[in-house]
């Protein structure tokens, strides 16, 4: 019996071992495409809509309150109207995304 565990345990050791790196880069590929790459892309639409923003488009926030640009500064803030007329200054980064429809919803 003891020389069936020896000869089980060592029968691991004579494998190639390119074997033993297959399983960690077919993780680490299957890492990028499921979690890196659509964070990257989502990265990159978001930073395109953001440089495309122009004064009178509706827009929310991450903090989730929707607005109208009023002026856009050089600095990276934005001035933004709410329903009620108040204004506020944002940062360009704290946008989430195009709100036109979603005003248009509830309007």
């Amino acid at each position: 019996m003891n020389n069936l565990v020896i000869l089980m345990a060592g029968g691991g050791a004579n494998q190639n071992p390119i074997m033993q790196i297959v399983p960690l880069v077919l993780i680490v590929v299957v890492f990028y495409f499921f979690m890196i790459r659509p964070q990257m892309k989502k990265a990159k639409e978001t930073k395109k809509y953001i440089e495309a923003l122009k004064v009178g488009d509706k827009i929310l926030t991450i903090g989730g309150i929707y607005g109208t640009i009023q002026k856009m500064n050089e600095d990276g803030t934005i001035i933004m109207a709410v329903e009620d007329g108040t204004k506020m200054k944002i940062s360009k980064n704290a946008i989430s995304q195009d709100a036109t429809s979603t005003l248009n919803q509830t309007a």
